[in-house]
């Protein structure tokens, strides 16, 4: 598949066939660039006006995404929350920080697991140098408002991870019933008025600002006028959740202030703002499949937005697969900054997709959760598991699963055809990936698993290798159980 950065177009749908434009932005901005990360918490790909909800309301978040880039195959590092973090923040696989789940990686009854998943790590360790990190030794001032969820003992607290303001407000929204009144949803407005406050205190000087919102992760809670709204308009086919949208509002409408005294403070035309989140919505996210916490689209895709006027042109779209990870490299590259001696990086500088000037070096990305967690989800693989041990490449208009449970005990490669490890799919052609080409195409199962299992070999990753002793699936099933962390 060509894939390319095309014109976008209208007032939220994107053009389903675009014309290469032909005049570039070339010029950078005489300063190094502000940056402002607005991070939304389980916010999927069709959750937003843009991408088509026929129920939610979005007018900010769609403001946004006419006056810069969209990018129609954006990915978060994760499935689910703290490894996506881990993954955004060091710009890393998840083989090589170790955060693979919330908690633990045994989440679901532990007589339906097959193997002993891979222990999990929940922080990034103090030797593995943050994006903040780097852009503070490079003379950025730096501010996290909002939710870190990388906690794990000494040195792993934000404060200690390159962050020079720390405003988590975890605990500054209402406990009461997620319908009572509030002017204060989830923190939306008291982290907005913080990032405000920080970009007015260091105006004169390049800052980093990191939004990560508490919403629209459950439980949803909104202010009682735009739950009123959304309970009285007509429900869509797909999405008619009123708290869900309610909530989802009420966010768009924290982006609308940023983006407000961005503008007050003469600030918007050097600031790259990038607005994604961390993994895919708790909603159905059709035509895709899955939600949080799998592995197939609507877990992992996202909405991604780039605004930095003289270098991304407005009005524009990209259909080129990128990840969180590659945010580090690319705000170290807007800063002209360097990574620290030793760091690996994973993520590629997106500066040449900003600016139309180049294709990406990669072939390939991935994904490693070499563990279990529960919940089933509509257009799942399982009853049981939102996902059980997976590894992912995207290649191409290509994706291939590997399911560890039937690879390494059920005849690995020699009875791929037949033992359901494998998945392989045609995105081009069937995003919803509906069509299991594992056996119409072996040729290209093959090539896309023996780049999957080389990238295992460079990334030292860490597979599942051991039968579980309690596997017991005739059992009664028991209480759900975790090992220890």
């Amino acid at each position: 598949m060509n894939r390319r950065c095309t014109l976008f177009l209208g007032a939220g749908a994107l053009l389903s066939a675009c014309v290469l434009i032909a005049s570039l932005p070339t010029a950078f901005a005489a300063e190094r660039p502000n940056i402002l990360l607005i991070f939304a918490d389980d916010l999927g790909w069709k959750d937003v006006g843009y991408q088509g909800s026929d129920f939610h309301e979005t007018p900010n978040i769609d403001r946004l995404a006419q006056e810069g880039m969209v990018f129609t195959a954006a990915y978060a590092g994760a499935g689910n929350c703290a490894p996506s973090r881990a993954c955004l923040m060091s710009g890393q696989y998840t083989p090589r920080h170790g955060v693979y789940a919330v908690g633990t990686t045994d989440r679901g009854p532990e007589n339906l697991m097959r193997m002993n998943p891979v222990p999990n790590r929940s922080s990034l360790t103090p030797d593995n140098p943050t994006m903040a990190g780097a852009l503070k030794a490079a003379g950025y001032i730096t501010g996290i408002f909002g939710k870190w969820h990388l906690e794990g003992g000494k040195g792993t607290l934000p404060g200690e991870q390159g962050f020079d303001v720390v405003h988590e407000s975890k605990h500054s929204w209402p406990s009461p019933a997620p319908e009572s009144e509030s002017d204060n949803p989830k923190a939306i407005y008291s982290l907005t008025r913080g990032v405000a406050e920080f970009m007015v205190k260091n105006r004169d000087r390049p800052f980093f600002a990191y939004l990560s919102h508490y919403a629209i992760h459950s439980a949803q809670q909104a202010r009682a006028s735009t739950l009123a709204r959304f309970k009285a308009k007509q429900p869509g086919q797909q999405h008619h959740n009123a708290l869900y949208a309610a909530c989802t509002f009420d966010l768009d409408d924290g982006v609308r202030l940023l983006l407000a005294k961005l503008t007050e403070l003469g600030l918007d035309q050097k600031t790259l703002v990038v607005f994604t989140s961390d993994n895919g919505g708790n909603s159905l996210q059709e035509p895709l499949r899955g939600k949080k916490g799998c592995y197939y689209e609507g877990g992992i895709r996202e909405p991604f937005i780039v605004r930095w006027p003289g270098v991304v042109k407005p009005g524009t779209r990209c259909d080129v697969p990128v990840i969180n990870q590659d945010l580090y490299a690319t705000f170290l590259a807007a800063a002209r900054a360097t990574a620290p001696a030793g760091k690996i990086l994973d993520g590629e500088s997106l500066l040449p997709l900003f600016r139309q000037s180049g294709p990406l070096r990669r072939e390939a990305i991935f994904w490693h959760f070499p563990g279990y967690l529960d919940g089933p989800v509509t257009r799942g693989r399982d009853p049981v598991f939102r996902t059980r041990p997976v590894s992912v490449i995207h290649q191409g208009d290509w994706k291939l699963h590997l399911y560890h449970e039937e690879w390494q005990l059920d005849g690995g490669r020699a009875a791929l055809a037949t033992n359901h490890a494998v998945e392989l799919y045609n995105l081009r052609d069937d995003i919803g990936e509906r069509q299991n080409l594992a056996a119409a195409n072996p040729a290209k199962r093959e090539e896309l698993l023996d780049n999957l299992l080389t990238w295992f070999e460079k990334t030292n990753a860490k597979l599942p290798t051991e039968k579980n002793p309690a596997y017991a699936p005739d059992s009664p099933m028991p209480a759900k159980k975790r090992r220890a962390k």
